[in-house]
């Protein structure tokens, strides 16, 4: 081979060589960017030429996909969009998803590595391809009843209800919600208006209070010190605490205040129970100084509190006790302010977990995945946590929390039907005194065969301008009314 025709060939041969790194390039190292991008069209129409998966509870379809008039194949529809929203959350063409239909992609969208055999099938008989459903733990009349206890009173808050021996949430939301009909339009204008417009919303609604925002938990928290202290074998319902109406913190010259400087009751101690029910901020900072900072961490630990919890399938927010430099820290946390911050979920797995003899199970919102003609492909099992306390300590916390619930106002009490429940006002802002507090019901029944617990957040108390809004007076009635439902009672 004479050289020019040599270095031709080499010239050739590089070129090819570079064509094939090229193609490799593309290929394999930059497909999925190629195809996670939104100009890529032919992603968009792929998606689109199949017909999603229904998400259901209850028998009821809560999202479902139909025959668009466009050149997207199908639409995406939610029949009962504000209620369910928290739930379902939406399936856009131009943005990213949430709630189910983000986590259950891939079953709702027919590429689970469940649902091979089916995409199997539908290749050979040559089957349009759909995709899977997802069914859900949720009673849509529950659900219903929650999401107008709040709407109705044009609240801004949560409602969570769990099946205390397995975990199934009965009803999960979120207010103010929002239309996520709007954000499936295929026509990009009118998509982009609508997510402007609901992101500007003050209060927010794409956010899921129930799993996604903290709170201070006010006195409910007071739960868990009393189940540190019951655990710990040294105190009693029985054991006495102070009564004073004010207390300074250890080693400041702060003072900390029962609520409306109220003593509580007319001698200078009182009972664990009678502080428990009275929700007496100074027998608590007491306890709490007396048991340590490890004991009311391990307590809080053991139902949850900074842990990660399972994603159900959704990620949910880690709740925590925060930081505790020193004692006057220790005594504010005891009575859930300072830098004690939970979900709603996060409450109500608390007295769920004393519903169940102590027992913590798993939160969860899918009850089974089904493949396109209904078929069963997987159901969820109960998981249990761990244990946060023996049965003796439950059944005894049970006993103070029924206390309490007789000592509350009437108002939305269910006749024949007895509640174990405790109540919270907490402080918040940068100017907490002068700020309405958020206030919360967590509660469970019937006590002595519990079907359903329930956690209730008001924020700002339902009023910007209440700054005497209490648990007892405003979530109290709205916990009731889920409850009533849940098992098919009537509240008065």
């Amino acid at each position: 081979m004479n050289t020019p025709v040599r270095r031709v060939s080499i010239a050739v041969m590089a070129m090819v060589l570079l064509l094939m790194a090229n193609l490799t390039y593309v290929q394999v190292v930059k497909a999925s960017d190629y195809s996670g991008d939104p100009r890529n069209q032919r992603v968009l129409l792929s998606e689109y030429s199949r017909q999603r998966g229904q998400i259901s509870a209850g028998g009821e379809v809560l999202a479902n996909s139909v025959v668009s008039d466009d050149r997207l194949l199908y639409q995406r529809v939610y029949p009962e969009p504000e209620i369910f929203a928290p739930l379902t959350g939406y399936y856009s063409v131009n943005r990213a998803a949430s709630g189910i239909e983000d986590a259950q992609d891939a079953v709702l969208g027919g590429t689970d590595d469940r649902l091979f055999v089916r995409r199997l099938s539908d290749l050979v008989t040559g089957r349009d391809p759909r995709g899977g459903n997802v069914v859900l733990t949720v009673d849509p009349n529950l659900q219903r009843v929650a999401y107008e206890q709040l709407a109705s009173r044009r609240f801004t808050g949560s409602v969570v209800a769990l099946r205390p021996q397995t975990g199934e949430i009965l009803a999960m939301t979120s207010t103010p919600s929002y239309d996520p009909n709007l954000l499936a339009s295929h026509n990009a204008e009118d998509e982009e208006a609508a997510a402007n417009e609901l992101n500007a919303a003050d209060p927010p609604v794409l956010r899921n209070r129930a799993i996604s925002e903290t709170y201070p938990p006010g006195s409910t928290f007071k739960l868990i010190d009393v189940a540190a202290a019951l655990s710990s074998g040294r105190y009693t319902p029985d054991s006495q605490l102070t009564a004073a109406s004010t207390i300074t913190l250890e080693n400041t010259r702060t003072q900390l205040d029962n609520f409306n400087g109220n003593a509580c009751g007319t001698s200078a101690t009182v009972s664990l129970r009678e502080a428990l029910k009275r929700s007496c901020n100074t027998a608590f900072a007491q306890l709490s100084n007396e048991l340590g900072e490890q004991a009311l961490r391990d307590s809080a630990a053991a139902f949850g509190i900074d842990t990660e919890i399972p994603a159900i399938p959704m990620p949910v927010s880690t709740s925590t006790i925060g930081d505790i430099p020193d004692a006057p820290a220790l005594q504010q946390s005891s009575i859930g302010q300072r830098d004690v911050a939970l979900t709603p979920l996060q409450n109500v797995m608390i007295v769920a977990a004393i519903a169940n003899d102590g027992q913590v199970m798993a939160p969860h919102l899918v009850k089974e995945i089904q493949d396109p003609e209904l078929a069963p492909v997987e159901t969820t099992e109960p998981d249990r946590l761990g244990r946060a306390v023996d049965g003796n300590v439950a059944a005894t916390m049970t006993e103070m929390m029924v206390n309490n619930e007789n000592s509350y106002s009437s108002r939305g009490k269910i006749s024949g039907v007895q509640i174990a429940a405790k109540t919270g006002t907490a402080e918040h802002g940068a100017t907490p005194k002068t700020t309405p507090p958020h206030v919360w019901y967590v509660a469970f029944a019937p006590a002595d065969d519990p079907q359903v617990a329930v956690a209730v957040l008001v924020e700002s108390g339902g009023d910007r301008s209440n700054l005497a809004a209490t648990g007892g007076e405003v979530a109290a009635p709205i916990g009731r009314a889920v409850i009533a439902a849940a098992l098919g009672r009537a509240g008065r």
